[in-house]
């Protein structure tokens, strides 16, 4: 092999190798998306000999799903809003006002971002039967809200950094309270952050499995990502067709999100750089 030869091998070698990369992620998506719309699927990715909408029909009619989609909805949902809100009022400080520890509070937070959530499971665990919040959806709601904190803390408040603080001064000048231009000049000039903490929080809820599966036992409080129980049946017998259309309406919640976001991102930045000139 000569060199302009091994020169060809070594260019194209990255882009086979990203492909093959690819088309591994690609092929259990595809399988989801085929397996959906067939009323014979199987394990194995194959073409439908006849194309159905019925096993959408069987997971969205079945009142059992539709609980799980709203109870799911719910959690993400409120999780979501409480961090965007507690985390907003925890980051203001910390970023406009000098406090002597804050350098350690902050590496404090980062450390917490890191911590497994296996690992305080079982003394959380304990204390949600203590404190009677076993079992229960506002209990989970709180331990979500307690354990996205930290990520919310540290990003609003490097978002919050680049918000001029002349603008808060001017509006205090006009007679706003310090909430008043929280609401009114930060959190507009944060929307980029704030979409960005609310998407991240929302969709690590949304698709949590272990938390649920250890803090719930009552059935009919179980959210969308424990309700893949129920496609599993005794002695390997699965519904592939209701799993995948179930999975393929699972992961809507978390697309329409992200695409809903966008206008509001686009606006946060066109603010941001509206206050440059």
């Amino acid at each position: 092999m000569n060199a302009k030869q091994r020169k060809l091998v070594f260019r194209i070698l990255p882009y086979a190798v990203l492909t093959l990369i690819g088309i591994s992620f690609l092929l259990p998506l595809l399988w989801v998306l085929v397996a959906s719309v067939d009323a014979n699927a199987l394990q194995s990715l194959k073409v439908p000999s006849r194309f159905t909408g019925g096993n959408y029909v069987d997971v969205i009619t079945n009142p059992d799903n539709q609980r799980a989609f709203l109870i799911g909805i719910v959690m993400s949902l409120g999780q979501a809003v409480l961090v965007v809100l507690l985390a907003l009022l925890a980051a203001y400080p910390l970023s406009r006002y000098q406090l002597r520890y804050k350098k350690p509070f902050m590496l404090t937070i980062l450390f917490m971002t890191s911590l497994p959530i296996t690992a305080v499971m079982v003394p959380v665990y304990q204390m949600f039967l203590t404190l009677k919040l076993y079992d229960s959806i506002g209990g989970v709601i709180l331990f979500y809200v307690a354990s996205s904190m930290p990520y919310g803390i540290w990003m609003l408040k490097n978002f919050m950094d680049s918000v001029p603080a002349d603008l808060e001064e001017a509006a205090w000048v006009d007679g706003a309270s310090v909430f008043a231009g929280i609401r009114k000049v930060v959190a507009p000039l944060m929307i980029p952050g704030i979409c960005t903490v609310a998407i991240f929080t929302f969709s690590g809820s949304w698709g949590n499995f272990f938390v649920p599966y250890i803090l719930l036992q009552n059935p009919e409080n179980f959210p969308a990502s424990l309700k893949l129980y129920q496609f599993f049946g005794q002695y390997g017998m699965v519904d592939y067709g209701s799993l995948a259309a179930f999975s393929v309406l699972y992961a809507l919640p978390s697309v329409v999100m992200y695409v809903l976001s966008q206008q509001f991102m686009s606006k946060g930045f066109g603010l941001q750089g509206g206050t440059k000139g």
